[in-house]
């Protein structure tokens, strides 16, 4: 094993981290406002098509990348529609929604399959940091949305966390009649939680086309929307511990990329399903657990609210 090749397993880990933690935390937002939505992975597909669509038309990332905001925002208010305003159930819409997205993302990218990138999201330059060994390449030499969602996580945690905002999204997640009676609206909070959710699955979706693989094929996220969802549950709905768990599943993904490097033959196949086998563990590990403990989750996660039967 040498220097380079654990440098670059580090540096992976990081990346992939950040695409896992993106989504993850938007998940995170949506589910403490009391909306389950497993539509992630449809929203992660339409970031991806659309950032890597305008990037080809404009040639400007950062245009690609609000679009690709924009457009999971979008959907992710598609979702907000039915469970927050019609009140239709939250399974059942979420799934309706990735097949949904992954349908519409394969129509709308089919003419970009294996056209070169318009436009990608290089690395950003710190200088002198750039240069310091082992931290410089693996914090200092990343993409510019490994550090938006450093920021997005430090933002989630204050505003949820720290601010009366956050407090009246959490008691709409808690107790929808009680947060209606304070004089706040359960259905613009959700909402807006909602929509926060999908556009940062969007960015998520957009850092694969425009950074990790800057390219448009047809199933390129892949079921990382997926491992995203069960994050959330991983993390316990905190947005520390979400980041801590997608450090660690991103370090299976990277190790897809990264272990021939270090000379170990190991099969691809195996290595592909290692992230998906870490989710169901780390999903059967927590159902244990909570037999004999409360749930974390907020108390009225996937429960529609119509306040005329307040």
């Amino acid at each position: 094993m040498t220097e380079a090749s654990l440098i670059g397993l580090l540096e992976a880990t990081v990346s992939f981290g950040a695409l896992l933690y993106l989504a993850a935390l938007g998940e995170m937002i949506t589910e403490k406002a009391g909306i389950l939505n497993l539509g992630v992975e449809g929203m992660m597909a339409i970031g991806a098509v659309t950032g890597f669509v305008v990037a080809l038309q404009t040639g400007n990332p950062w245009v690609a990348l609000v679009a690709a905001i924009a457009a999971g925002a979008l959907i992710g208010l598609l979702h907000g529609l039915f469970t927050v305003v019609l009140g239709a159930e939250q399974v059942v819409s979420g799934l309706s929604l990735a097949i949904l997205g992954i349908g519409l993302a394969a129509y709308m990218g089919r003419g970009s399959v294996g056209q070169p990138a318009g436009a990608e999201l290089v690395p950003v330059d710190w200088g002198p940091l750039s240069d310091i060994p082992w931290a410089g390449p693996v914090l200092f030499q990343q993409s510019p949305l490994v550090y938006m969602a450093v920021l997005a996580g430090i933002a989630a945690w204050f505003v949820l966390g720290r601010t009366r905002l956050g407090l009246a999204v959490r008691a709409a997640g808690e107790s929808a009649p009680t947060t209606d009676a304070a004089g706040h609206s359960v259905a613009g909070l959700r909402l807006g939680a909602v929509a926060t959710g999908g556009a940062l699955a969007g960015a998520s979706g957009a850092y694969l086309t425009l950074s990790i693989t800057p390219q448009w094929t047809e199933g390129v996220v892949a079921g990382r929307g997926w491992i995203a969802v069960a994050l959330v549950i991983f993390g316990a709905w905190r947005s520390g511990r979400v980041a801590l768990g997608a450090l660690l599943f991103g370090l299976t993904l990277a190790l897809k990329t990264r272990l021939q490097t270090f000379g170990v033959d190991f099969s691809p196949i195996l290595l592909s399903m290692l992230p998906y086998l870490l989710t169901v563990g780390v999903l059967v590990a927590i159902s244990i657990r909570s037999r004999n403990r409360p749930s974390p989750a907020p108390a009225a996660l996937g429960i529609a609210y119509r306040r005329e039967e307040r």
